[in-house]
């Protein structure tokens, strides 16, 4: 992961749809994940956050690695102040009952300038990160100007950016990839799957043509998309992860599946011969 340190497995596991389900089954999904050796843990701050303490309780704390946001909270949603960013932090730390986190992202800003300004979030998490509150600040959003901006200013360790490295968009790699490998900023590649379109459920032809017409190739190929969409990102030339966002146990288990099922070269060969993309064989 950059210059953090971090040495994580290359697939991690997000909460933004698992935290929205029932409680036994975010916990059981959590619990699922750490047993199939998936060790880097994003959370959003929350009284979800709760759920994930119950399931981490008992687990080694050097066994994982945790993440949360400052942003997402519903009771201060954008508050980027400096006492907001320690209210977010501290109650993420007391809901899950752990004593530090190993990142915390910024997440989604409306404008850059807010987080960065003097005495606001990206200054007191680097003050939390001094009383050993936390290891690794970061940035979470989609606008890549944000992440030049956020990296070019010294501020964050760590990116995670979402739907620009997928089988339909490789955009960040032309412009984040290289700055964080430059600065030595560890990326972390989330929406995999392109938000259900490349999950082997049909797209609507006319509104999303090309990742149809992935879809098709695959059903005439008999080919999980899901594979193809995973194993894509993990080839991505980053210092840093994919991220899969789960809603329950079941697709856990098809991402690991994913990043782990063996695909033949040819395979790949003809996929990028028809749609020029691919990985190196």
């Amino acid at each position: 992961m950059g210059r953090t340190g971090m040495t994580p497995r290359a697939l991690g596991m997000g909460a933004a749809f698992v935290s929205s389900g029932s409680e036994a089954e975010t916990i059981a999904t959590v619990e699922r994940a750490l047993e199939l050796g998936i060790d880097y843990l994003d959370t959003y701050a929350g009284p979800q956050e709760m759920r994930w303490g119950q399931a981490l309780a008992g687990v080694p704390r050097d066994s994982y690695y945790l993440q949360a946001k400052v942003g997402p909270h519903p009771d201060r949603r954008k508050d980027f102040s400096a006492e907001g960013t320690r209210w977010s932090v501290e109650g993420s730390l007391e809901r899950m009952g752990v004593d530090y986190l190993d990142a915390v992202l910024v997440h989604d800003p409306m404008e850059i300038e807010d987080p960065l300004g003097p005495g606001r979030a990206f200054e007191e998490l680097q003050k939390m990160k001094e009383e050993g509150l936390l290891r690794h600040v970061g940035l979470g959003v989609r606008d890549h100007e944000f992440h030049q901006a956020a990296i070019e200013a010294g501020h964050v360790e760590i990116v995670l950016t979402f739907l620009d490295y997928t089988l339909l968009d490789q955009s960040v790699a032309n412009t984040t990839m290289p700055l964080a490998r430059k600065r030595g900023v560890g990326l972390i590649l989330a929406s995999v799957f392109g938000m259900g379109r490349l999950t082997g459920v049909e797209p609507d032809r006319e509104a999303e043509p090309r990742a149809h017409a992935m879809w098709l190739w695959c059903e005439r190929n008999d080919v999980d998309i899901k594979h193809l969409a995973m194993q894509f990102c993990l080839d991505a030339p980053v210092d840093g992860i994919v991220m899969s966002g789960p809603a329950n146990r079941q697709q856990v288990e098809d991402a690991y599946t994913a990043a782990t099922q063996e695909l033949p070269a040819a395979l790949w060969s003809d996929f990028e011969v028809e749609f020029g993309v691919g990985i190196a064989t």
